[in-house]
């Protein structure tokens, strides 16, 4: 059964055995295991990849299902790492899968990253990707990208064999508050699985030899009109000679953090005293759905308002995933060190999960 498995691509004159070969001793890298690295490792590992890395530690949210195909209704609340690696070791169990309960950072990426032949971008957020960009210009890996917006996605090989980085084309990481994600802005859900196949196709065009790498080249996909567009650009040569990574590249701040799960926060908002709520999602989802007597101050304008929040009372900060609220929590505790802020696991997401 195994020599016939793959027999519909090395049955291919451009790819045959020797492709396949190369691919069963390829080591490649996929950071997140959300919208975009579902479909590049359920491809990789479906195809014959031979050792798949998948770095992740987040759990399973209801509101991951419309894109994220691997997981169902019974996973939510599990880790994403966990259950990727059970559900891809029944889909191909000749893959060595290897998993890292981890965020990446600039501890442990050049130890993680060392012994992959590949590296794969599907996160989620601006400071990860200048990580990954640094580390394979270090390292001298290929970095294969990957990004969603709304209707649109982005795809691009950065580092190969002396071609541009991910610094040629962004060369300054954008501040957290000024892009949104896409827990803000929304994308569909199929998008990501026609953006993370496209990362997917140039990870084994990469590694076989086959075809034409998206080197050079950024590929804007509108999933509205069905249209593609490539842009070209060049290397920058100072990019291509960094030696060290940053010390911090603008990971989440980690002192003086304060959570409260959803479950308890249902159970606070049926007390008698009801406590101060601030809704920091965008005017539109605030509009859409909120909770009674939370008060909207979007992310974008916490720091000019803050003159508008009771100090003397504790703070209960509210998104839709507990991303935004945390950073909400960071720039209150930075300027009001001394006040009592609490940030909502999961946002509006787990709130309605609790719901009897």
């Amino acid at each position: 059964m195994k020599s016939a498995r793959y027999t519909r691509q090395t049955s291919l004159k451009e790819f045959g055995a020797a492709s396949q070969k190369k691919l069963a001793e390829a080591k490649v890298l996929v950071v997140g295991v959300g919208g975009l690295g579902i479909p590049v490792s359920q491809y990789l590992n479906a195809m014959g990849i031979g050792t798949l890395g998948l770095v992740d530690q987040d759990t399973v949210n209801i509101s991951n299902l419309q894109r994220q195909t691997l997981y169902d209704e019974k996973d939510v609340g599990r880790p994403k790492l966990t259950v990727a690696l059970e559900k891809l070791k029944a889909q191909n169990s000749d893959t060595n899968l290897i998993g890292y309960d981890s965020f990446l950072g600039s501890d442990n990426a050049l130890e993680i990253i060392r012994g992959y032949d590949v590296v794969v971008d599907a996160s989620d957020n601006f400071p990860t990707r200048y990580l990954l960009n640094d580390a394979c210009v270090i390292l001298k890996k290929p970095f294969v990208y990957g990004a969603l917006h709304g209707f649109e996605g982005h795809v691009s090989v950065f580092n190969y064999r002396g071609g541009p980085t991910y610094r040629c084309l962004f060369p300054v990481m954008p501040k957290e508050t000024e892009i949104p994600d896409c827990n803000e802005n929304g994308v569909l859900g199929v998008i990501p699985g026609i953006i993370g196949t496209l990362q997917a196709l140039e990870v084994v065009k990469l590694v076989t030899e086959t075809g034409e790498v998206l080197c050079g080249k950024l590929l804007l996909y509108n999933g509205l009109n069905q249209s593609t567009l490539k842009i070209n650009f060049e290397p920058i040569p100072a990019n291509l000679r960094i030696t060290r990574l940053q010390e911090s590249y603008g990971e989440p701040f980690c002192s003086t953090s304060i959570e409260i799960s959803a479950r308890n926060f249902r159970k606070l908002m049926e007390a008698k005293k009801r406590p101060q709520i601030i809704d920091v999602r965008t005017r539109e989802e605030y509009n859409s759905y909120h909770l009674q007597n939370a008060r909207n101050i979007p992310l974008n304008e916490i720091e000019e308002r803050i003159a508008e929040i009771d100090i003397e009372e504790p703070v209960y900060l509210l998104c839709q995933s507990g991303k935004r609220s945390e950073l909400a929590q960071q720039m209150l505790l930075k300027s009001l060190p001394r006040s009592t802020v609490y940030s909502v696991t999961g946002g509006m997401d787990n709130y309605t999960l609790t719901c009897p």
